[in-house]
C-alpha cells in the first residue's frame, strides 16, 4: 500500500478590493508640495543658494 503525498500548503490567493479608490487617501494628499522648503526665516544667503538652485540652465 503506498499513501499520496500530504498535500503542500499554498499561499493565500490575493483578494480583489472593489472599493472606491477617490475614497482613499493618496500620496498626493498627505506628502509636501512640489519644491516646498522647510522655512529659513529671513536668510539671504539661503534666499540667493534657492534661487540659484532653481534657475533654468539657459539663464546664466
Amino acid at each position: 500500500m503506498t499513501s499520496a503525498p500530504a498535500p503542500e500548503p499554498r499561499a493565500p490567493k490575493p483578494v480583489l478590493i472593489f472599493d472606491d479608490p477617490l475614497d482613499q487617501q493618496s500620496s498626493d494628499d498627505t506628502d509636501r508640495g512640489w519644491g516646498e522648503r522647510p522655512a529659513a526665516g529671513n536668510d539671504s544667503a539661503a534666499d540667493l543658494k534657492r534661487f540659484l538652485d532653481e534657475k533654468p540652465p539657459h539663464h546664466l
